[in-house]
């Protein structure tokens, strides 16, 4: 067996928004939808080798009956890593709701944290060159 790849499949309420938020704001790029146009069930981008999959929160409940009870959001962060954090920092900084300013941390890497649009929060990290 060998792992290929991990790509979220993330409950948001709208996709549409969400697709903007990323490709707009982020700097992902739109990869596929259903449908092709218009109110979107679903939506995947891609930013290098980071992928993330955003589906309707009632699409993926009648998908997922298992999901029937649980809210959009959850007690879980999405830690990326990256080159050029600094850039990264600078080009977000007064666009997007930034909940970690850029620090040092305990392990050694630079990182900051962002809050997206649904609540989601998204630590960006990279391993300084010594």
């Amino acid at each position: 067996m060998k792992l290929e790849s991990l790509s979220p499949n993330i409950m948001v309420a709208n996709v549409n928004e969400t697709l903007d938020y990323y490709t707009n704001v982020l700097g992902f790029k739109l990869i596929d939808t259903n449908p092709e146009s218009g109110k979107f069930e679903w939506g995947y981008v891609m930013l290098d080798n980071v992928g993330m999959m955003f589906q309707e929160e009632t699409s993926l409940k009648n998908e997922y009956p298992e999901l029937k009870d649980l809210n959009i959001g959850g007690a879980l962060t999405f830690y990326i890593r990256i080159g050029k954090i600094n850039e990264l920092y600078e080009k977000l900084d007064g666009k997007v709701n930034i909940i970690k300013p850029m620090n040092r941390t305990f392990y050694g890497t630079n990182e900051f944290a962002i809050m997206d649009l649904n609540g989601y929060i998204l630590t960006f990290s990279e391993t300084p060159e010594e």
